[in-house]
């Protein structure tokens, strides 16, 4: 689904067993700004070993904490802004991403992540209404449809 002017990527929405929460991981740059792991795809990778590569990656979580429980059906796609399109500019230059999101389930209510510490400092278990207001703007369209169907 990858195109010239779109990343493809994936996102993985880790739901705690109240149905209630989603497990939220605090950015490392900026700090104070909140979302899912997500991450770009491998060559040859399918989204759903990306999903599982970058929940391992960015939260230390794997089979043994968390279970698949679907995909949502559709690639999502949104634009970043013109600050972040001035950054990607060059040979691979892109306007935005297309993702797979994938939603998972903790085994247990104690589940503890490992944040990367490259991208994520801390987490927490928010409500999915909490971490849309957290999320930019631009990026917030797709949290709404998986997280909320709208």
């Amino acid at each position: 689904m990858a195109s010239s002017h779109f990343r493809a990527g994936v996102v993985a929405v880790v739901r705690h067993p109240d149905g209630e929460r989603v497990l939220a991981f605090e950015r490392v740059d900026p700090p104070g700004f909140w979302q899912l792991p997500q991450g770009g795809l491998k060559a040859g990778e399918t989204p759903e070993q990306g999903a599982w590569r970058e929940l391992a990656e960015e939260t230390g979580l794997t089979e043994a904490d968390v279970t698949l429980q679907g995909e949502h059906p559709e690639w999502l796609v949104y634009e970043w802004p013109p600050e972040i399109r001035r950054d990607q500019e060059g040979p691979h230059h892109r306007i935005g991403q297309v993702q797979r999101w994938f939603s998972f389930e903790a085994r247990t209510a104690d589940l503890e992540p490992t944040p990367d510490g490259v991208e994520f400092q801390s987490w927490k278990w928010v409500t999915p209404e909490w971490l849309i207001a957290q999320v930019p703007d631009w990026r917030r369209a797709p949290y709404q449809r998986v997280l909320l169907g709208r």
